[in-house]
């Protein structure tokens, strides 16, 4: 069963040690200690506590959207260039860098700017995915 230490845990959800020290305090996610007393939580926890957390995250003050999109990131526009018919928008969403290129005619549309909150979508039925070791814990 892979585990992530308290430190591995907070570099994945882009939050302190001390949020997740704090959140295991408080019984919303379970840790248990390994053999040298580190706090130690379980993936698979990690996991249902990531999408827990997810399913809360949308604003209330936003308007509903129906799509069939699930991958959403939201963050902050830290870049934009324009040329004369597309740009190039940068978004900072946690520790995720997104990067959208679009015709320039979206993003003045959009209002696109450094500094306004924005959410990238992502659509693809092509995701390629990574791991350090396969089968590593």
């Amino acid at each position: 069963m892979t585990t992530f230490r308290i430190s591995e845990a907070a570099g994945l959800l882009g939050v302190s040690a001390d949020t997740v020290r704090r959140w295991v305090d408080g019984g919303r996610l379970p840790a248990s200690r390994d053999e040298h007393g580190h706090r130690q939580v379980p993936g698979a926890e990690l996991a249902a506590f990531v999408r827990d957390q997810a399913r809360g995250a949308a604003p209330s003050d936003q308007p509903e959207r129906f799509s069939s999109a699930r991958n959403r990131l939201r963050g902050i526009v830290t870049d934009v260039v324009r040329d004369g018919v597309m740009a190039q928008v940068e978004i900072q969403a946690g520790p995720f860098r997104v990067v959208s290129l679009m015709s320039r005619e979206a993003a003045d549309d959009l209002g696109l700017q450094v500094g306004v909150v924005a959410e990238a979508v992502v659509k693809s039925t092509n995701v390629m995915v990574e791991v350090a070791e396969p089968g590593a814990s």
